[in-house]
Formats: C-alpha cells, sequence, structure tokens
C-alpha cells in the first residue's frame, strides 16, 4: 500500500512539474489521434450522409460491412496494414512502417467505419426532415450531402468526438505497426502497456491519469454539444 501511495504521489509530480517525457509521449498521442480522426472524417463523414440519402445496388451490403468494421479487432487492422506497409506489401516502398504515419493509417482504418455508421444515422433523421424540401428544389443525392453536412454539423461533432476518444485509447493496433519506439512511436497507450510490465508504476499512472482525463473531458464535450443542440432544436 506504502508502495503504491508512492507511486501515486510522484505520478501527481510527473503531471504537476510538467515531465518532459510525459509531455512527449501525450503530445505525440495527441497529433496521431486527431490527425487520424481528421482523416477518417473526410472518408466516414460524407459517406455516412450519402448512404442516409442515396438508394443503389450494394448500400445494404455497405452498410452492413460498415456495421461489422465497427467490431474490427485492433490487432487484426493492425496486421492489415503491417502486411501492407512491409517491405514486401504494396505499399513497402513507401517507408511507413514504424513512424507515426502507419500508426495514423491503423487508426484512420479503425475509426472510419464508426465514422461512417454513425453520421449515416445521424443523417437518416435530418434526410427525413429536409427531403421533400430540397427535392422541391431539384437537390439530388450528391447535392444533398453538403447541405445535410452542414446542418448535422452539432451531430457531427458529437459523433467526431467518439471517434477521437477511440483512437485516442488505442493501443493494439498502434503497437503492431509503430513498434513502440521510444521518443518516435511510443504514444499513451503503449507506453502505458510497456511501464507496467516494467514496473515502472508512476509513468504509467501518469500517463493513465491524463488519458483518463481526456477520454473524460471528450464525453462532457459530446453531452454538451447534444445538449446544445436540443436546445437549439427547441
Amino acid at each position: 500500500m506504502t508502495d503504491l501511495g508512492a507511486a501515486l504521489a510522484t505520478a501527481l509530480h510527473l503531471v504537476a512539474t510538467g515531465d518532459p517525457t510525459v509531455l512527449r509521449i501525450v503530445g505525440l498521442s495527441l497529433r496521431i489521434s486527431l490527425a487520424a480522426t481528421l482523416c477518417a472524417a473526410l472518408v466516414g463523414l460524407p459517406l455516412g450522409a450519402l448512404l442516409a440519402v442515396a438508394r443503389f445496388p450494394g448500400r445494404r451490403a455497405i452498410i452492413v460491412g460498415l456495421n461489422a468494421l465497427m467490431g474490427l479487432p485492433p490487432v487484426v487492422a493492425g496486421l492489415l496494414i503491417y502486411l501492407a506497409l512491409s517491405r514486401s506489401g504494396p505499399l513497402g516502398g513507401l517507408g511507413l512502417l514504424f513512424t507515426p504515419w502507419a500508426m495514423v493509417i491503423a487508426q484512420t482504418l479503425l475509426i472510419a467505419p464508426i465514422l461512417a455508421a454513425l453520421s449515416r444515422q445521424a443523417m437518416e433523421t435530418l434526410w427525413e426532415d429536409y427531403a421533400e424540401q430540397l427535392r422541391s428544389f431539384g437537390a439530388g443525392p450528391w447535392r444533398a450531402v453538403p447541405t445535410l453536412l452542414w446542418d448535422g454539423r452539432f451531430a457531427l461533432l458529437t459523433v467526431l468526438l467518439a471517434g477521437f476518444g477511440r483512437a485516442s485509447a488505442e493501443v493494439g493496433a498502434v503497437m503492431v505497426v509503430g513498434g513502440n519506439i521510444e521518443g518516435f512511436t511510443r504514444v499513451m497507450t503503449t507506453a502505458i502497456a510497456l511501464e507496467t510490465s516494467k514496473g515502472d508504476l508512476p509513468l504509467a499512472l501518469a500517463l493513465g491519469g491524463i488519458l483518463m482525463a481526456m477520454v473524460l473531458a471528450v464525453n462532457v464535450a459530446a453531452q454538451a454539444l447534444r445538449d446544445g443542440a436540443a436546445r437549439a432544436g427547441h
């Protein structure tokens, strides 16, 4: 119990004093997760909106596929990216394996289906309200998508926050493709796993506390946005 108390005290000291190692790991984690969320949003949000308004052959199969990919095991996603970026893989010539960019790609693969599926659900509700009006102006599905994305921006912000929270908590995929290299690809989740296995509890607790605070902040922000959107709707 005394050892745990000492570890907690040291962890608080590391956070309070802005330990360079902690700041470096947290900064890299934020950059990678934000980049992955942005990349996933560029694909997932328009795709979700298009699936909400368009009817075409294969639409149901795409929706089922997206729902299935929401449960894609992270280590499997990491393995797929690893194979693609390895020397013998189709993208091996890019030299991205064991770099932050490989971690961004892996996180993007994981959260893009989540963003697409959640945005489709949000946009379908909005489409029910806008469909008749947009059709009266001659707007087809492709022209309706930008309008829905703009008018549903508050709902989509909560979707983006959910994606960012998922990305920032990821460990399996980024461990596989990033290699957990100190000072280069070591993020909060992989550092926590490593330091815990080494018995360095202060650093693991410090990073764990920061990660929990981030997750809490994301959920609070998402709830605030939902409440604000609900009030605006009334």
